[in-house]
């Protein structure tokens, strides 16, 4: 069971390490666009007090992302419950005027992490939905549905869904591969076995046929039962090993 989990790991693994990363650097981006406007905002105490809880969260929980073991569904709801609020709490922050403007949301594309995240973990169905989540926040924020802001919504849902049905893919053809290790190590042992049979029980068998015969009297009919045994494992062995070389055999 440890090989086979570490085996499905193998596929989803480089992509949890890009979201590890990407947290990181999103979180960057998004603080280097509030820093230089901060003067201009509303209430930019209250924009910097989700700054720093977004960074300690993002630092605390570098390694929960690292793995779709350590990143659960509740960890994945309580980051995407962050997103939300940076992104509704862009309203009190930011002026009317900048929000019309299109002036970014706080998380900026640090929320895209969040649905990677959840995309990653279970799907394309968890990926739309949570790509949904964002969306409808981005739209009371703005308080309409504008073409800049229906733009990165279609993106990111985009994005959230192709790399869910992609995680999807990858794991039902991991799953079929290591179903198909297992028959190929279940024929090999089958194949060993029958050797086995073949070179040390058939030949006693026959020894005792042989043996039987030239003795006579009741070591005869014991011979003959020998060679009745030898002649049924054979056969067994025959038909356990042919389909196997006719898989082996090119189309």
């Amino acid at each position: 069971m440890a090989g086979q989990n570490k085996r499905r790991m193998s596929v989803e693994q480089p992509l949890w390490q890009a979201l590890t990363y990407f947290r990181v650097l999103t979180l960057a981006y998004a603080v280097a666009q509030f820093a230089p406007r901060h003067d201009d905002v509303a209430r930019p105490a209250l924009g910097w007090a989700y700054f720093a809880v977004l960074a300690l969260w993002t630092l605390v929980t570098f390694r929960r992302v690292s793995s779709a073991e350590r990143c659960t569904y509740p960890f994945l709801a309580t980051d995407i419950g962050l997103t939300l609020t940076g992104i509704l709490l862009t309203i009190p922050v930011e002026t009317p005027a900048r929000i019309d403007d299109g002036a970014s949301t706080l998380p900026s594309i640090w929320a895209a992490g969040s649905v990677l995240g959840f995309a990653v973990k279970g799907g394309w169905r968890w990926g739309a939905a949570s790509s949904a989540a964002v969306g409808l926040s981005n739209i009371v924020q703005r308080g309409e549905v504008v073409q800049d802001n229906f733009h990165n919504i279609v993106l990111l849902m985009v994005a959230s869904t192709a790399i869910g049905y992609i995680v999807e893919v990858a794991r039902t053809s991991e799953r079929t591969l290591a179903r198909a290790l297992q028959i190929e190590a279940a024929t090999r042992e089958r194949e060993r076995l029958a050797r086995d049979i073949h070179d040390s029980v058939l030949q006693v068998l026959a020894l005792v046929q042989r043996r039987g015969a030239a003795i006579g009297g009741e070591a005869e009919e014991l011979g003959r039962l020998a060679g009745e045994q030898e002649a049924a494992l054979r056969a067994l062995v025959t038909s356990a090993t042919l389909p196997a070389q006719r898989t082996a055999e090119p189309g």
